[in-house]
């Protein structure tokens, strides 16, 4: 895992979260997880933060890009609100056969 800081537009305090990518997104970012310091206030925001990043981060999440969320382990929409400990997921929509 790693540490970096993220800031997006919000006023939100600093919050730390842990960061989960699974299935194609994880390939692409070449990590499963990492912990960020961020001062994004919802998920969308944190999403915003990482796409600004750009290379496999703006490509993997970028708008447009059917991305699925949950927060602590929950199906979510980017509106969710952060808070410190937080557990962010991003993965790909799923499709069955």
């Amino acid at each position: 895992m790693t540490s970096d800081t993220l800031s997006a537009s919000s006023l939100a305090a600093a919050v730390t979260v842990h960061v989960r990518y699974f299935a194609s997104i994880r390939e692409a970012v070449g990590q499963g997880s990492e912990t960020l310091c961020t001062q994004a206030g919802t998920v969308g925001a944190l999403r915003d933060a990482l796409i600004a990043r750009g290379g496999p981060w703006a490509e993997s999440l970028a708008r447009g890009r059917a991305v699925r969320t949950a927060l602590d382990q929950v199906l979510c929409g980017e509106g969710a609100v952060l808070s410190e400990g937080s557990e962010v997921a991003f993965f790909p929509p799923v499709t069955g056969g």
